[in-house]
């Protein structure tokens, strides 16, 4: 017989755990998913054994913050099962998963989906050469083994990330050959309508300013508005070209190309369930729609955290509290005076949280040309597409993702379009001269990530009588 649960939370992130403790404390009983072997997710990744460590230190208070949360969350009789692979959800709720090698499926009442956010896959030519990474792949190795690059890195992107890592990096012993920004030469003009809205979080903005103090001082060398460029190589990268902001052509070597362009909400599994998502305009991306508990579209469905937009870790652990306010509600443990006045405080604690947001989209948009790689460009990694095999597609009358993925085998590999998804909506809506948002995403088919025949066959599922 499957085990059952008031609620099922996936993800061990600040926003899961925080559900989590706040549902133990409501009297509910909670079973947490997790792909990771610890409590942290991203931004507290490996925080209980790293915190209190020099290298704690180094990584600065909001990453030590975690560890308290770890610890709370560690305490609060939640079942926590990590190393957990959820490949398929169910009405009822259901979830099928795998751990240790092994098949079960669990069901409960509601369920809270902390599974957060991406960075947003950025193809250029050459990204997929041995010596590319992403910054935050850069800052997990940082976070979970210390490990700094031996040679100078080239860091290419735009936002507070690679801000934090450089800092980060640079306060390790590690060297930067150079920052290429590529956010928009006037990113500030487009931040100042918004800045007395994100004048709540003015710490957070006197961090980022604080960071790229340090960076001017340590005379980083910075290339601002840069859009197009590539990396080239015999087996790995040995140069990086671009083009800076007054049109010329730079061409200087490289051995380590760090990339950001951002993160973006994981909608997999809201999309594979049907939940109603929106198109965020400022950010390209789509996001699931949810209630002031965040619960979606689908009634016991809940998301909390980055998942549902992007607002960072504090966001992230009030949006978990309040989803399992709404999940008590849901379930009747709390009327909804009750709820309302557990949720006041912690809606005032939101609305600071995320006053800068604004201010942050409108600085950092996604780079044009993140949208409009050349025709030679790999696309889509794990079938070896390039731009131009979508392009040629997508003349085939007016097909939408799903039409290309079954004309040219995109989205169908590993990843199921995590890495593609994006890149081939804007490439089809730029063919076809219709808006992207009208294109939308491809759909998400079961099994959400792969399985093998011996994990499916452990499967023990009860016939109906």
């Amino acid at each position: 017989m499957s085990r059952s649960f008031d609620l099922i939370i996936l993800g061990a992130g600040p926003a899961g755990m925080s559900a989590a403790i706040r549902a133990r404390q409501l009297g509910q009983s909670v079973l947490v998913l997790d792909e990771q072997p610890a409590p942290g997710g991203q931004v507290w990744r490996a925080v209980e054994h790293v915190a209190a460590t020099p290298a704690g230190t180094l990584l600065g208070d909001q990453y030590r913050s975690g560890a308290a949360i770890a610890s709370a969350f560690r305490a609060c009789g939640a079942i926590y099962e990590p190393g957990s692979q959820v490949w398929q959800i169910e009405p009822g709720w259901q979830l099928y998963l795998s751990r240790n090698h092994a098949a079960e499926v669990v069901q409960a009442h509601s369920v809270v989906l902390a599974t957060g956010a991406q960075e947003r896959p950025a193809p250029f030519p050459g990204w997929t050469l041995p010596g590319v990474m992403t910054v935050g792949a850069a800052q997990i190795l940082l976070k979970t083994s210390q490990q700094v690059p031996s040679d100078p890195v080239w860091v290419v992107g735009s936002g507070p990330l690679p801000l934090l890592y450089m800092v980060q990096l640079l306060q390790a012993g590690g060297t930067i050959a150079g920052w290429l920004d590529t956010s928009p030469r006037d990113s500030l003009r487009r931040g100042l309508p918004h800045l007395l809205q994100a004048l709540p979080a003015w710490r957070d903005l006197l961090k980022g300013w604080k960071w790229l103090r340090q960076l001017r001082r340590a005379a980083i060398p910075i290339a601002p508005g840069v859009d197009r460029f590539a990396v080239t190589g015999t087996g790995r990268v040995d140069s990086l070209t671009y083009t800076t902001a007054d049109g010329a052509t730079v061409t200087v070597p490289a051995t380590l190309v760090l990339v950001h362009e951002g993160v973006v909400p994981s909608i997999h599994i809201t999309q594979t369930i049907g939940c109603r998502h929106s198109w965020r305009e400022a950010q390209q991306c789509l996001a699931p729609d949810v209630d002031q508990w965040g619960e979606t579209s689908e009634a016991g469905i809940f998301v909390a955290g980055d998942g549902a937009g992007i607002g960072g870790a504090t966001a992230a652990c009030v949006s978990g509290e309040l989803a399992a306010i709404g999940v008590a509600h849901r379930a009747g443990v709390l009327d909804q005076a009750a709820a309302e006045r557990a949720a006041a405080p912690l809606r005032r604690q939101l609305a600071s949280a995320l006053a800068s947001r604004p201010m942050l989209d409108a600085m950092y948009p996604p780079r044009p040309s993140t949208f409009d790689p050349s025709d030679d460009t790999i696309v889509c990694r794990c079938e070896e597409l390039t731009a131009g095999d979508i392009r040629r597609a997508a003349l085939i009358g007016r097909p939408g993702p799903n039409q290309i993925k079954s004309f040219t085998r995109a989205g169908m590999g590993p990843c199921q379009g995590r890495q593609c998804g994006y890149t081939v909506a804007h490439i089809i809506a730029q063919t076809q001269h219709r808006p992207v948002a009208e294109v939308g995403f491809y759909r998400i088919r079961p099994p959400l990530k792969p399985l093998t025949l011996g994990e499916l066959a452990t499967l023990d599922i009860e016939e109906p009588q």
